[in-house]
């Protein structure tokens, strides 16, 4: 796991300092207006920046998206979790025995017998972010969903035995 070392700039806004497992250096940092700077250093000199790039909010979003998985998840990862705070964001896939396919999120009653909220339902081709409650669960089908663990474990459950 990468190391990340967070500092105020007083005045300017944060800075994250991240080390990555691979030894490469990057440093984020988020003015308070709201720009992004972002360097990344030269491998065999960590105190030579080789590139930098300078996003506005929007543009860090989206990158954040990206990155995050948001847009698109690589096969290789069977399981996303994002953690903000106690909120868990997780990729939930729809394995073609569990026994809520056919259901609803109304039909499970997923708020109120979890707590967790399910953000996203993600197909092949297709995405529907923020379902309503009558969109059914397909087999295959990837739900993102937010919720503390505890919450998330009660909804996998609740899924996986409808």
């Amino acid at each position: 796991m990468a190391t990340i070392r967070e500092s105020e700039l007083p005045g300017i806004g944060k800075k994250f300092q991240i080390e990555a497992k691979s030894g490469d250096k990057l440093v984020i940092v988020i003015h308070d207006d709201g720009r992004r700077e972002l360097y990344q250093f030269d491998s065999d000199n960590q105190d030579e920046v080789v590139s930098v790039v300078t996003l506005d909010d929007t543009e860090a979003r989206q990158v954040a998206a990206i990155i995050g998985g948001m847009v698109y998840k690589p096969q290789a990862l069977e399981t996303v979790e994002v953690t903000l705070e106690d909120l868990v964001i997780e990729w939930v896939k729809i394995e073609p025995n569990f026994k809520c396919i056919g259901k609803s999120i109304f039909d499970l009653d997923v708020r109120q017998r979890t707590g967790a909220t399910v953000l996203a339902m993600v197909e092949k081709n297709r995405q529907k972010i923020n379902p309503g409650p009558d969109d059914p669960i397909k087999p295959n089908m990837t739900l993102v969903v937010a919720g503390e663990r505890k919450q998330i474990k009660q909804l996998k459950e609740l899924l996986i035995n409808g």
